[in-house]
């Protein structure tokens, strides 16, 4: 796909956090023009407030109504709000995560002119008094766009861990797994595989609940009451899904390595080893929009904004990935499109005329 076609939104995050700091630092990289037409979501008083702070004189900013309007070449920017605000750096605020809200909505209601979004970290538990029900960007952005059925999935080179259950308090798991939800997933992760990731043929592995993954019903009967024939539904339609294994033995052992990606039952399980194993470069990704979407693998970092010590390795990665989805799913669709039917491939193979 041709660079001019690759426009990406993406949103300035919490302002007290280090989202805009990574932000201005990627695109202060001319490198990462040649690949996306950017756009940024965001409050320029915040921008250039934190300009400043930094002594950075560089990315300028391209002022446009709409990502309609975006050029080749320049950090875009859409104005999600003028507001004057009094956020300090480091310290979670209300009044930031309205900011954060703001640049969100903004990027949704130009969502029709972009190829992907790419989220900057938010404090959720300053965006929830703003508007009901948010518990992320994950299922907010599914809402708003419609989706039915998605997947919060972390990507590295190593490793892809997707989840059944996301921002989930443990004591409350039992109310959100079942085994409808479970073989949801297994969908999403599965058709997201082949059509974002161009993985024709995915190997899928499950994970267990409980500890030894019950231990035969010894240990939690959710193995086999609702897991177990969850992956069962998927194996009889032919797909390569597996388990449910152990979780510790899973990842201790290397066993992910022989799986295109693994599907965790709750947060900390699937995340614990993939930042682990790749914290500094890893990459949210939700699986199951009609748009691309991805953002780094950790959240505002209040402890370290401003301070200059932030790694933009992360949001660098979500950026990338954003636009090698955008090109995968291009790829795919062609590729699939007016397939030619079996008596055709013949003729075609053969040079016969039935």
């Amino acid at each position: 796909m041709d660079s001019q076609k690759i426009v990406i939104g993406i949103t300035q995050g919490d302002p007290s956090g280090v989202g805009i700091e990574l932000l201005l630092q990627v695109f202060a990289d001319t490198n990462m023009y040649k690949y996306c037409i950017p756009v940024l979501y965001g409050n320029p008083n915040s921008l250039n407030a934190w300009k400043k702070h930094l002594d950075m004189q560089t990315p300028l900013f391209h002022l446009v109504e709409s990502a309609a309007q975006a050029i080749q070449g320049k950090l875009n920017l859409v104005v999600s709000s003028e507001d004057e605000i009094h956020c300090e750096i480091g310290k979670a605020s209300a009044e930031a995560g309205l900011q954060a809200l703001k640049a969100i909505d903004k990027a949704l209601a130009d969502i029709e002119h972009l190829s992907a979004l790419v989220t900057a970290p938010i404090d959720k538990s300053t965006i929830a008094p703003h508007t009901p029900n948010f518990t992320g960007h994950t299922s907010y952005l599914a809402d708003f766009l419609g989706a039915s059925s998605h997947a919060m999935m972390l990507v590295c080179e190593s490793l892809r861990v997707a989840l059944v259950t996301e921002h989930v308090p443990i004591t409350q798991l039992g109310k959100f797994l079942t085994q409808s939800k479970i073989e949801q997933k297994i969908d999403v992760v599965y058709n997201a595989l082949r059509t974002d990731f161009n993985v024709i043929k995915p190997r899928i592995a499950v994970l267990g609940l409980n500890p030894h993954a019950g231990d035969h019903g010894l240990l939690g009967q959710e193995e086999e009451t609702i897991i177990k024939p969850a992956i069962a539904t998927h194996f009889k339609k032919g797909r390569l899904v597996y388990g449910p294994y152990s979780a510790d033995g899973f990842f201790g052992s290397g066993n992910y390595k022989h799986f295109d990606a693994v599907i965790a039952m709750y947060h900390d399980q699937g995340l614990i080893p993939f930042k682990t194993m790749s914290f500094m470069d890893g990459v949210n990704v939700t699986l199951g929009l009609s748009i691309v979407r991805s953002s780094p693998d950790h959240g505002t970092a209040y402890e370290i904004a401003g301070k200059g010590t932030a790694d933009a390795s992360s949001m660098r990665a979500a950026v990338y990935e954003a636009i090698h989805l955008v090109r995968n799913r291009k790829q795919f669709s062609e590729d699939s499109a007016n397939p030619l039917s079996f008596a055709e491939l013949r003729r075609e193979r053969f040079r016969i005329d039935f």
